[in-house]
């Protein structure tokens, strides 16, 4: 008998490989297998394509592009000229529903099976090192089976809460209208870019945050860039406190902050981070432990023979470009091909808040933490070249730099188009590529990327210098490359 009381076939069906969690790279995974020539059975619990499609990537880039539009209206008065605004959230609401479908998987299941994968909608349980029961159907893999289930919302315990009608940011992405006030608890990525959207679009936005500080994993002076942009856009953020109890109070929830605030709104969202439910996969039956957080993989992403780990379940940066990258490691252990095995030094990160927030490997602190004896280079992206003609969104460009190697180990890239400029930056600590190198490159001009090129010394040195009376690091950068290089 199954969980569900049902009698599973004990023979089951064979196939080469099972995918259990058709997400993002759990769909991307199947087909390059089924490209291969192999037999895949496909196991999903909810909608095929996971989060990305549906409730994450697209869906709020879609409402991030609509808000941003209407700030850069609003910019014109302070450049060129006078606009007038009016916003329109059913505009936005009818674009998500485009893009997501509907929130229906129909193409995604027509995709995965006219490639030839058996697609079955339904929890998967591993009873076996490589058998996977679902409803009462039971399938074991010749080749192994892939763990690809995901992350759920965090719900933390508070007082009230069951009492009060609340939301999670996936109903903000479903949402058909707006409501007029909201309180949202988190200020982690998704909770300030989604804040940020409906600041935008006409609520009054509260956020509360529980660190000291928005964007806590980020470096203090990216926090300060998106705190004074939220101060712009009328978001109240109240940090370094958390709720105490909710309470619903006619047409309002009641949110009381354990420092004696009170808030009043009209919804309350949680956006309290996002964790992977192991407790029901089964992996005791295949020698796994299911109380850690996390699964446990090596560099070819395998938990244990005959069974991978990939996405959000590994822990390894709960991040659609992870998760494929790791979809590509298995798709060659599987079929026997070369692959570097993985590395996580150089992993990029964006939040896409205004001005947008793109971040790389290690932080300062976490560099110091680690060990490393670095070198700190930060630079206003006001005070660029570029950032003088483009106006407005402030932001910085942070690079840490290994005083012994001269290698640089992290960068944050804080600014209108940070996730853009993070590309080169991304590269570089990826690649290992040392500050003398990047000092010797021909940076174009005038760009947000050459603001990289200022921030090392690479050209202009004296006038970005004078532009910005906060650049820090130039004379101790100096000094590392001068010593490098003789």
């Amino acid at each position: 008998m199954n969980s569900t009381g049902n009698q599973v076939d004990v023979h089951g069906d064979h196939t080469d490989v099972i995918v259990l969690g058709v997400g993002t790279c759990g769909e991307d995974l199947s087909l390059q297998l089924l490209n291969a020539g192999l037999d895949v059975v496909g196991i999903e619990a909810n909608l095929v394509g996971g989060t990305c499609p549906f409730y994450g990537c697209l869906p709020t880039k879609v409402m991030i592009r609509g808000a941003n539009l209407l700030k850069e209206a609003d910019r014109i008065k302070n450049m060129s000229g006078l606009s007038s605004i009016a916003s329109n959230w059913n505009q936005i609401a009818g674009l998500v529903r485009q893009i997501t479908g509907d929130w229906k998987d129909d193409g995604a299941v027509e995709r995965y099976e006219k490639h030839g994968g058996r697609l079955i909608h339904g929890q998967g349980k591993l009873t076996g090192p490589r058998t996977v029961a679902v409803g009462d159907k039971s399938f074991t893999a010749r080749k192994g089976v892939v763990i690809a289930t995901g992350a759920k919302p965090v719900i933390p315990p508070v007082s009230g809460l069951e009492k009060v009608n609340y939301w999670t940011t996936d109903d903000i992405i479903k949402a058909e209208n707006l409501p007029e006030s909201i309180v949202i608890l988190g200020g982690g990525a998704i909770g300030c870019e989604l804040g940020q959207v409906l600041a935008r679009f006409g609520t009054r936005v509260t956020i509360v945050e529980l660190g000291e500080r928005l964007l806590g994993f980020e470096e203090p002076e990216a926090s300060e860039t998106v705190e004074k942009a939220f101060a712009d856009d009328g978001i109240n953020v109240y940090k370094g406190t958390k709720v105490k109890e909710v309470e619903a109070r006619g047409n309002a929830i009641i949110t009381r902050l354990d420092d004696g605030v009170e808030l009043s709104s009209e919804r309350l969202v949680f956006a309290t981070g996002r964790k992977p439910d192991l407790t029901s996969l089964g992996l005791e039956s295949a020698g796994l432990g299911s109380s850690a957080k996390f699964i446990e993989v090596d560099e070819r992403m395998r938990a244990t023979d005959g069974i991978w780990a990939m996405g959000d379940v590994t822990g390894k940066g709960m991040f659609t470009h992870v998760a494929l990258y790791q979809s590509n490691i298995i798709a060659a252990d599987i079929l026997g091909r070369m692959h570097p095995p993985a590395e996580y030094h150089s992993v990029p990160t964006v939040t896409f808040t205004d001005p947008e927030i793109g971040s790389v490997g290690l932080t300062e602190s976490a560099a110091r933490n680690a060990g490393f004896d670095v070198v700190v280079v930060t630079k206003q992206v006001a005070s660029t070249f570029r950032g003088v003609l483009h106006g407005g969104n402030g932001g910085i460009i942070k690079l840490v730099t290994d005083r012994k190697t001269g290698i640089l180990v992290g960068a944050t890239a804080a600014g209108p188009p940070g996730g853009e400029i993070l590309g080169l930056l991304t590269l570089a600590v990826h690649a290992r590529i040392s500050l003398t190198k990047l000092r010797s490159m021909i940076f174009a001009f005038p760009t947000f990327t050459g603001g990289i090129g200022e921030a090392i010394g690479a050209y202009g040195r004296g006038v970005t210098t004078v532009l910005d009376p906060e650049y820090t690091g130039l004379k101790e950068l100096d000094e590392l490359i001068a010593a490098l290089e003789d």
